[in-house]
């Protein structure tokens, strides 16, 4: 019989574009294929292709364990199960040299639309439309697959909402506020586009270095699987693995104030990669996330803040509310403006990545617009924490339900570039990773000023938006 589910598309989306605060929606994809992926089904799909795992270790320390202090392999998910068991096997494959004990392993940030290029018909079994996006499916969306204790460090992305569904396992989100940004320390060392990233380690905070963290938020949910969260725009949010192994599928809904964020981004790329490059390279500072294969020009970054601002103005002066326009009219656009952060992938479909300058004539429901937020059993408040309330004291919703991107050096919409290098692996147990960010090492003074302290001044949030108005009013001009 056909599935029923508890809100329509429209009221969904409604929701989605609307509510300002995390949510979990409880049996809306009873009826989806996804649900079936766990990894011994993509194992079997993916017929030994492999991909690449990003490993950390378990100690958990006082300072956040960035990208640029992991390990990377290429494995098959067959080969990520097999250690992850523990069984004999591994003792000669690509994760060796890393004892299950002692290390996680992430393969983070797999854009469906290549992983299952040969396979274009399993896109199908992720169905966004149900949410209210029309066309949007497993093309669009990114694939995440960790062992326990696989987490990504505390940031905010700087572009879209964020729709993550729970295949496998569980996921325990620590989620902050806005408006606690302050509290949170943000940093774009090391720098990745679309991404801000938190100084401090919310799971072991150093209260010490970090005293104003006392005054935040913390807003904690145990996803499980049939389960899907809503990240409103600018949470921060900090993420961990809990079960042996987990399975989780997410798509970024892109918004109307993604045009001026990308004019912020654009002025951020300038002065970090402006500054970064003029010091000695010696100093061993890996300020460039994997994620960015390189410090590109400033020739490059003034064409990407020109194309920014242009799509900016051209959506405020064609808009007849003055809003930017949320592109969600067809599958093509959706792909164009899907565009997350820059990953480690070698090519990008053509096209996948424009400058959006559509016409901006569908604006984003506003939240007074939304008469009643529906919250009951399928639609639950992520609430937020005490400080005294332990981890383990997080909150688990249960649900009736089943058992988280590319460019074009010629125009760009999402990141910067689309082309771009292998990142080098490395395989060396000693020297392959886990060393300490020179962001979070001691300062040998008190009065030694590093680059990276005027950077988090110079690139701070509210700094960059202030520059990014006044750049903007002297366009209009």
């Amino acid at each position: 019989g056909e599935d029923v589910k508890p809100f329509t598309p429209e009221k969904t989306k409604e929701i989605v574009m609307s509510l300002q605060q995390p949510a979990v929606f409880c049996n809306m994809v009873g009826n989806w294929p996804a649900l079936h992926w766990n990894v011994n089904y993509l194992s079997a799909v993916l017929e030994g292709k492999t991909i690449q795992f990003r490993l950390g270790l378990k100690t958990v320390d006082l300072a956040p364990q960035f990208e640029t202090s992991c390990s990377y392999v290429e494995a098959t998910l067959e080969e990520f199960l097999a250690w992850s068991c523990g069984q004999p096997s591994c003792l000669s494959g690509p994760f060796s040299c890393y004892d299950y004990s002692k290390y996680w392993a992430y393969a983070d940030y797999k854009y469906i639309a290549r992983i299952f290029e040969d396979k274009p018909e399993i896109f199908q079994d992720v169905r966004w439309s149900d949410f209210g996006f029309p066309g949007r499916s497993g093309k669009e969306s990114t694939l995440w697959i960790g062992s326990e204790g696989a987490n990504t460090p505390c940031h905010l992305d700087s572009y879209g909402c964020n729709l993550v569904l729970q295949v496998q396992g569980r996921k325990r989100w620590h989620l902050f506020p806005p408006g606690d940004t302050s509290f949170l320390y943000p940093t774009r060392i090391p720098y990745e586009e679309s991404s801000i990233f938190s100084k401090v380690n919310v799971a072991n905070p150093d209260l010490k270095r970090f005293p104003e963290f006392r005054n935040s938020t913390a807003h904690v949910v145990t996803l499980s699987p049939g389960q899907v969260l809503l990240v409103p725009r600018h949470w921060w949010h900090y993420v961990e693995s809990i079960d042996p192994v987990t399975v989780s599928i997410n798509s970024w809904i892109e918004l109307d104030a993604d045009h001026e964020a990308r004019v912020e981004e654009a002025i951020t790329r300038m002065l970090v990669c402006a500054i970064k490059s003029a010091e000695n390279p010696s100093d061993g500072d890996l300020w460039l996330n994997p994620t960015e294969v390189e410090a590109t020009s400033h020739e490059v970054n003034l064409q990407y803040l020109n194309k920014a601002v242009s799509a900016y103005l051209k959506c405020q002066e064609t808009s007849v509310s003055g809003q930017a326009h949320f592109s969600s009219t067809g599958a093509n656009q959706r792909t164009n403006t899907s565009c997350k952060r820059k990953r480690r992938e070698d090519d990008c479909e053509p096209g996948s990545c424009t400058l959006l300058t559509q016409e901006c004539d569908c604006p984003t429901p506003k939240a007074e617009e939304l008469q009643e937020i529906p919250f009951g059993p399928h639609l639950i408040q992520v609430l937020p924490q005490s400080h005294n309330t332990s981890v383990m004291g997080a909150v688990t919703i249960e649900s009736d339900g089943g058992d988280l991107l590319h460019k074009n050096e010629g125009e760009h919409f999402g990141k910067l570039h689309c082309k771009r290098e292998r990142l080098l692996m490395s395989n060396d147990c000693e020297t392959a990773a886990h060393q300490m960010d020179s962001d979070c090492s001691p300062c040998t003074s008190q009065t030694a000023l590093s680059t990276n302290d005027l950077l988090d001044c110079l690139v701070n949030p509210r700094v960059i938006s202030l520059v990014a108005q006044l750049l903007l009013e002297r366009m209009r001009v």
